[in-house]
């Protein structure tokens, strides 16, 4: 019996620490520390300190996740109304809200105090500035309001590049708001596609996301010119302002080709929801290949590699 009654109130402790989990929406995070990343890596010239990346990587992790805890706080409403969404913990009546904001300021308060001390001011004051542009201007402002919610909100995305710039160099340079812009104008074809696929649910809940509003076809249209201007975005790290080189470049190019190719399949068929979708779960893969060529074209190896083959097809020719 002692043991039956310890297994039980070990189980039960661990379906509260994996609903405090969950309430996180863990599986937007990683998306939002592979920018920080790559932001970083450029920042340092590819020699980034271990201990700096994990801060900077802890503070934004712990940031995001107050975010996404207070969002679902305020979207509980809605969210137990949502097929998608009604067995979050908290219209699930597993966590109650005052326990959740708690913990939410919990871990606000740890971000930032992580990434004032370890790294420095700036990065902690970016990282907290998220968390309340994405409460206030994109979940109480913006989602339930307007459908510009995704294009104005997507900057709470976009700042993670931000502060992973200034935790390696303690300020903002033209090339940290140019990788803020790429997540920025990357956001909206992104989180349409996903909303294409859902639709019925937003129009349930009264939430104009684009696809309630103004149909699928316009929907599809902005989806095509936002994916033009992301992938043109992407190439001015390259030329003008030549903080990424030729490996960077190349990859960039091949990516955002592949990008143009599917948002123009669904151009072509915008009520294909077959095709959304892999245009949704194209544009993940997307954004972290592309910061992962950021890191890739960063590293001395990799300079060193390509002035070697220089130097031996001068000597070829």
């Amino acid at each position: 019996m002692i043991e039956t009654n310890v297994s039980r109130h070990h189980e039960t402790f661990l379906q509260v620490i994996q609903s405090y989990y969950q309430l996180t929406k863990p599986r937007i995070i990683p998306l939002l520390l592979i920018t920080t990343a790559g932001s970083m890596w450029i920042a340092a010239k590819g020699e980034v300190d271990p201990l700096l990346l994990l801060v900077t990587l802890t503070g934004g992790t712990l940031a995001a996740a107050s975010a996404q805890t207070i969002n679902c706080i305020y979207d509980r409403d809605i969210d137990y109304e949502m097929e998608r969404t009604r067995h979050r913990p908290i219209p699930a009546g597993k966590i109650q809200p005052r326990e959740a904001l708690i913990f939410a300021i919990a871990l606000a308060v740890l971000s930032f105090t992580l990434l004032a001390v370890f790294a420095n001011l700036l990065a902690a004051l970016l990282a907290f500035s998220g968390i309340v542009f994405y409460i206030l201007v994109y979940t109480h402002w913006l989602k339930r309001h307007s459908t510009q919610n995704i294009v104005i909100g997507g900057a709470a995305g976009a700042i993670p590049a931000l502060v992973g710039w200034a935790a390696v160099t303690g300020s903002l340079s033209w090339a940290a708001w140019l990788i803020f812009a790429i997540v920025f104008v990357w956001t909206p074809p992104h989180f349409w596609a996903l909303a294409l696929m859902i639709r019925d649910d937003y129009a349930k809940v009264g939430i104009p996301m684009l696809p309630v509003v103004v149909g699928d076809t316009a929907t599809v249209k902005q989806i095509w010119y936002y994916t033009l201007v992301t992938v043109a975005a992407t190439l001015l790290l390259v030329f003008p302002l030549q903080e990424s080189g030729m490996v960077y470049g190349a990859i960039a190019l091949f990516l955002g080709a592949v990008f143009i190719r599917k948002s123009w399949r669904l151009l072509q068929n915008p009520e294909d929801r077959t095709v959304a979708k892999e245009l949704f779960l194209y544009s993940i893969s997307y954004m972290m290949l592309l910061c992962l060529g950021m890191v890739v074209d960063s590293l001395p190896i990799t300079h060193n590699l390509i002035n070697a083959a220089i130097e031996r097809l001068d000597l070829i020719i």
